[in-house]
Parts: structure tokens; C-alpha cells; sequence
């Protein structure tokens, strides 16, 4: 199974359209937790919401997360040693109030069990790639668990 998350504060249409168009083409399901967009797909399973247990539960179940650049989803990712493609919103397209996802995205470019795609019509080959070659971050992460979960949980739900 495939995740898309793009976080809980707004929606990411551009992602959701893409995805839903990539998700017919894949050889599994695909569950998105599409926030508060507009578009409506047809192609994969979809929640507004979800909570923290579901969430955490999803990610641990995927075979790839696919997301906006949410430092939340991308410390789960790597605790949960889970491969993560990033698709960081954009200001200039209205998605953001500023393009700090940009920022994030350059930052996390290469490491390990992180791919970046900047274009949409890129991510369907970024899937394929990431599904058939998954590099996945090596051993434990190196901070702990409950400093990654302290983290996770102030970024994801603004509370410790």
C-alpha cells in the first residue's frame, strides 16, 4: 500500500489530482489523507483526517509514503524505517503562505530513504523508482525514539 499525507492544516490538490491519476497504474492500493482540498479523487481511498494512532498504523503498514514536505511525516518516515517521496507545496501555485517546504525539500534532497520531486509530472517514475530500488534509512535512527515521538507530536499536533 501507498500513504499520501499533505498534513492536516490545509489541502494539496495538486499532489491528491496526481496521485489519483498515477493510482490505476500501480499494483496496490493507495490510501491519502487529503486535508481540506477541493478535488475529489476517484482512485484511491481517501480520509480527510486522521488520527495519530491511524496515521502512525498506515505508515507503519506502507510499502512508500508519498507527501507534501511535513517535517512531521518525515521524522515517522524514518523512525518507521519507510521510504518518502516529498512534494513540497509551492507559494507561487497558492498552497502555501510561503515557500519554507521549498527550503525543507532542498535540505532533505539525498538523504536516505528521501526523494524529492520539484514537477508533478515527475512523481509517477519517482514511485516506480522508489518502489523497485527503496532506500531506506540504514539501523536505528540517531535520536531516540521518544525524543523522535516528542517531536513528531509537537510538529503533527502542536502538543508534547
Amino acid at each position: 500500500m501507498i500513504l499520501v499525507t499533505v498534513g492536516m492544516q490545509l489541502g494539496f490538490d495538486r499532489l491528491i489530482r496526481a496521485m489519483d491519476e498515477i493510482a490505476p497504474t500501480l499494483d496496490m492500493p493507495v490510501i491519502a489523507q487529503t486535508g481540506r482540498g477541493q478535488y475529489c479523487p476517484v482512485n484511491m481511498e481517501t480520509h480527510e483526517s486522521l488520527d495519530a494512532g491511524e496515521f502512525e498504523a498506515l505508515v507503519a503498514e506502507s510499502k512508500l509514503i508519498v507527501s507534501h514536505a511535513g517535517v512531521g511525516t518525515v521524522l515517522t518516515a524514518q523512525r518507521l524505517r519507510k521510504s518518502v517521496i516529498l512534494v513540497p507545496r509551492r507559494a507561487d501555485m497558492g498552497e502555501h503562505r510561503n515557500d519554507h517546504q521549498l527550503a525543507t525539500a532542498k535540505q532533505l534532497s539525498g538523504r536516505p530513504g528521501i526523494l524529492v520531486v520539484w514537477h508533478a509530472a515527475e512523481l509517477g517514475a519517482a514511485i516506480r523508482e522508489s518502489l523497485a530500488n527503496p532506500d531506506l534509512p540504514d539501523g536505528e535512527p540517531k535520536a531516540s525514539a521518544e525524543l523522535l515521538n516528542t517531536v513528531s507530536s509537537f510538529i503533527e499536533r502542536g502538543q508534547v
